[in-house]
């Protein structure tokens, strides 16, 4: 199914990311709102929204749920081995972004 998805995404005063909101049938998305950052003590702080890993994720898990039924098939296992190679380059660049100590910033990794 083709299912259509409305994107509403906003900038701060400097053009960067700052939140939005992805919604469809049964989809209602609440971005990140300005980065991930971390606290006086370098502790992460608490999230405000979604992040792309966790949607990728979600769908990871609803095609495992449908590989553990009768609907079990190649192509749900190739799309989670696909959506587990996305998460893998998004881990990736957050792993970059901390050895840069960019994470947590809107400046740009190498």
């Amino acid at each position: 199914m083709n299912q259509q998805i409305v994107g509403k995404h906003n900038n701060d005063a400097n053009a960067n990311p700052a939140g939005g909101k992805t919604t469809g049938r049964g989809i209602e998305i609440y971005w990140q709102n300005g980065p991930f950052g971390r606290s006086e003590d370098g502790t992460r702080v608490d999230p405000n929204g979604a992040f792309v890993e966790g949607v990728i994720a979600a769908a990871i898990d609803r095609l495992e749920y449908y590989q553990a039924s009768k609907f079990k098939c190649r192509e749900n296992a190739l799309a989670i081995t696909k959506l587990e190679e996305a998460l893998h380059w998004c881990w990736h660049r957050t792993a970059k972004r901390e050895a840069q100590r960019v994470e947590g910033t809107h400046a740009v990794h190498a």
